[in-house]
């Protein structure tokens, strides 16, 4: 009886899953195979692994898989630390907490377009922040320049997701036990060490977490690129693999190399979480 209502309750969540995930990814491994543009979509031609190898080849999938990674390695670590740090100090504050929560949790919580239009307006050559560079600090700026335009991306993937780390390590802070820090205390040791010892070995499991969340979502960033960059073509050195699939797809309209190029995303996304993978299937083994 308790096994049925298991599945009663589990079946139609798992049915959905396969329904969103599952089916498209192996539509797309099947349509990967075939040669589809939009003259012949209803007629594709099977073309094998002719269009594996064409991505696979192709240098513009390698700039932008090259673009991602560095993407991610420089966003990723930023976001973890600094997501610590906002959390650490949210975790000291009484007065108005909520309203800081709150605050720091505003750009996660609006609609990615919506957030990434205004973050775009404020760095407009006319916006807030060229403005008091200029009349502040003497430096005229313009960051939409193809040698800048790499730092705003980053600096938006960064104020964008960092909210998410520090609502997740707040959350863990409130789980740490208050013996074994007044334990530390009474050792003698300092703010530091109690942070480096008792309070980041108690969050160890979040860190994973938060780096495998941090990393898919940045392995598939595609509408702050498409927001900030207006499609404008001189901005050719900061294209990711979700942004330059969206080119092979409707700007080149090869549909079937689109879909062969999706999966070999997959395949990488796969390829970069087995290590975090691991790393959490190895502490549950130790939890036991």
């Amino acid at each position: 009886m308790e096994r049925r209502t298991f599945f009663y309750f589990v079946g139609p969540s798992v049915v959905i899953m396969l329904l969103l995930m599952v089916a498209p990814l192996i539509a797309a491994v099947i349509l990967g195979f075939h040669s589809i543009t939009l003259r012949n979509v209803t007629a594709p031609t099977w073309v094998g692994f002719e269009n594996y190898a064409y991505m696979l080849s192709d240098s513009g999938f390698w700039k932008a898989l090259q673009f991602t990674l560095i993407y991610i390695a420089v966003t990723v670590p930023i976001q973890i630390v600094l997501g610590l740090i906002v959390a650490l100090l949210l975790d000291q504050v009484r007065a108005f907490r909520g309203i800081y929560i709150a605050a720091t949790l505003l750009p996660f919580i609006v609609t990615p377009i919506v957030g990434t239009l205004v973050f775009r307006q404020t760095f407009d050559r006319y916006g807030i922040y060229p403005y008091l560079l200029d009349h502040v600090l003497g430096i005229d700026i313009n960051f939409f320049t193809k040698g800048n335009i790499p730092f705003l991306v980053f600096l938006h993937a960064i104020w964008y997701v960092t909210p998410f780390a520090v609502v997740t390590f707040f959350a863990g802070l409130q789980t740490i036990a208050e013996e074994p820090l007044e334990a530390a205390l009474v050792d003698g040791a300092n703010w530091f060490q109690r942070l480096w010892y008792v309070v980041i070995p108690g969050l160890r499991s979040l860190f994973v977490f938060v780096a495998l969340i941090n990393i898919m979502d940045a392995y598939r960033v595609f509408d702050s690129i498409f927001v900030i960059t207006k499609q404008n073509p001189i901005y050719d050195n900061i294209e990711t693999l979700m942004y330059y699939n969206y080119k092979v797809a409707v700007s080149f309209q090869q549909l079937g190399r689109a879909n062969a190029m999706s999966v070999l995303t997959v395949i990488g996304i796969f390829i970069i979480l087995i290590p975090f993978l691991y790393m959490t299937y190895k502490q549950q083994r130790e939890s036991r």
